[in-house]
């Protein structure tokens, strides 16, 4: 977020990080009823079902950050 601080991380949790980010796939859009941009996010194994979801519309950058800061951004686990 803009204006945010963080501190810096220590190499092994950016490695877990990093480690964990290569394991998780993700889908970002508007949701189809309503103005909420999704994001659905899931471990790679999640994958398949990804497909059995309702269709999300694209969303750009700036669509994206709106929704972030106005309450709009709905973040959802795919197991």
């Amino acid at each position: 977020m803009p204006g945010m601080a963080f501190a810096p991380l220590s190499p092994d949790l950016s490695r877990q990080l990093e480690a964990l980010g290569g394991q998780l796939v993700w889908r970002i859009g508007k949701d189809e009823l309503s103005d909420n941009v999704v994001v659905r996010l899931g471990y790679a194994s999640a994958a398949p079902r990804f497909a059995h979801l309702p269709r999300l519309r694209s969303a750009g950058d700036a669509e994206v950050q709106e929704a972030a800061q106005s309450g709009r951004l709905v973040i959802k686990w795919v197991d």
